[in-house]
């Protein structure tokens, strides 16, 4: 019985020291978070920003796998942008729908016989259509089903360009994204990626390629998840890009220069987690031939995705997103305390292994035991009552800090009714969803070895958006 009164207790020290670890990371993302948007406000209002007319040329590469819903009013947010040199390459991957018929009808496409010169592997096309009647070349390929990866690499393919962006099918780029991400690009030589800032495109209408209304999404689960998107993605990103430790760029919106991407073998189509795979494979090999490099995170450079409204298709996404972190953590599991990474090691790795891959099992466990002890009598219950009622107040302050502060970055006009909202849900957020979906990644290996490679089945809605 002491036994067991000794492992309980030992669970539970390191079960407070985790959680102490986990706000300190989030403390520090916030503050060097916020100070960051607040330099770049008034780097904004002096006009000190590097400016420049100068465009690279960019080929936009749009993965779709029944997307009929979403896939016209992304083309046309496409076409909206405020840049000059680009191509927008639509990739059909075998939908059931009628994703293809639908962009082909609408922008008057024909047919053509294009030579694709396959540099990097991927399954047969079945058509090529295109269009230079629009104010940039778009170009629409069928081809037999692979997944996202595989789509991802057929569209590198078909490009002309050396810079190429990925984007989701269900997605808004804001008019001037395309500026604002290619600007690390103008301003120094060994950048090789950039990744953009996601926000949720919920309820929000748009004109041109601009917000005309900002809110919060009606549906309570989407709501949440803005406030989760700004701590646990937007804040972080911005610190571990001090150090060029950032180990993901969303699949929704990236950059990258098209030979090193080749060079390394494009998108590992035996993974679901395309995006943080080809990350981490841009890391090791650039440092493991000793090749000058840099991968920025640009928070200015805005993509608006839709967001799960259902609690089944959130479950569903996490999951598949935990599959990519676990497949992608685990093939370069060399990073894992290496001196030849430095600080990608030591705090990338480290943050993403305990606090992301292992933190289900952890938080979970860590509850369990608490309440076990307990019910032994080994914890005082007023002592941990308050404890939890801090943690929670404390991680809920640092959701709405760094909400409110991307918020007044971005020129966005919160109702008080919208506040007092996200006010009320950051505490939901921090003491329920986040429990439901540590649950749901724990149920991670339940029938996805299977299904792994098929793309996600989520529930879409048409965009609020005015050409």
């Amino acid at each position: 019985m002491e036994i067991v009164k000794y492992i309980l207790m030992v669970v539970e020290v390191f079960f407070i020291i985790y959680l102490i670890g986990y706000s300190t990371f989030l403390f520090f993302s916030v503050v060097v978070g916020s100070t960051t948007l607040y330099k770049q406000k008034r780097l904004e209002k002096l006009k000190n920003k590097l400016r420049t007319n100068y465009d690279i040329p960019i080929s936009i590469i749009v993965p779709a796998h029944n997307e009929e819903i979403t896939v016209i009013d992304t083309v046309n947010s496409l076409l909206e942008l405020e840049y000059e040199k680009y191509e927008i390459i639509v990739v059909d991957d075998g939908s059931k729908d009628s994703t293809s018929s639908k962009l082909i009808e609408y922008f008057e496409m024909h047919k053509v016989n294009r030579p694709i010169e396959k540099v990097i592997k991927c399954k047969r096309e079945e058509y090529v259509y295109e269009t230079n009647s629009l104010k940039v070349p778009l170009t629409v390929v069928r081809k037999a089903n692979g997944g996202k990866s595989d789509a991802l690499n057929m569209g590198i393919n078909l490009s002309q360009y050396p810079y190429f962006i990925s984007i989701d099918a269900d997605s808004v780029l804001q008019y001037d994204s395309l500026k604002n991400i290619t600007s690390p690009f103008r301003e120094k030589e060994d950048i090789v990626a950039c990744g953009g800032l996601i926000r949720i495109s919920n309820d929000i209408e748009f004109e041109k390629g601009r917000v005309k209304k900002y809110k919060l999404p009606k549906n309570i689960l989407s709501a949440m998840q803005v406030l989760e998107y700004d701590r646990s993605f937007f804040a972080s990103k911005i610190l571990l890009d001090v150090f060029n430790g950032n180990l993901i760029i969303s699949g929704a919106f990236g950059l990258f220069k098209k030979d090193l991407v080749v060079a390394v073998g494009g998108y590992d189509a035996n993974t679901v987690g395309e995006d943080m795979e080809l990350v981490m494979k841009l890391h090791v090999f650039c440092k493991s031939h000793n090749i000058p490099y840099c991968i920025k995170y640009v928070p200015d450079a805005v993509c608006w995705s839709q967001s799960p409204e259902k609690l089944g298709d959130l479950i569903k996404q996490r999951r598949r997103w935990h599959m990519g972190l676990l497949q992608s953590m685990s093939k370069y599991r060399e990073l894992f305390l290496n001196m030849k990474f430095g600080l990608i090691s030591f705090i990338s790795y480290l943050y993403f292994l305990i606090y992301e891959l292992l933190s289900p099992f952890i938080e979970l466990t860590g509850l369990v035991v608490t309440i076990i002890s307990f019910i032994v009598g080994l914890i005082n219950i007023k002592f941990m009552i308050i404890f939890f009622l801090l943690y929670a107040t404390f991680g809920a302050l640092l959701s709405l800090t760094i909400f409110l502060a991307r918020i007044y970055v971005q020129d966005s006009k919160l109702s008080f009714l919208d506040f007092m909202k996200a006010v009320f849900l950051c505490f939901i957020e921090i003491a329920g969803l986040r429990q439901i979906m540590s649950i749901a990644r724990m149920t991670v290996f339940i029938g996805y070895k299977k299904r792994k490679l098929q793309w996600e089945d989520l529930t879409r809605k048409q965009q609020k958006l005015k050409i």
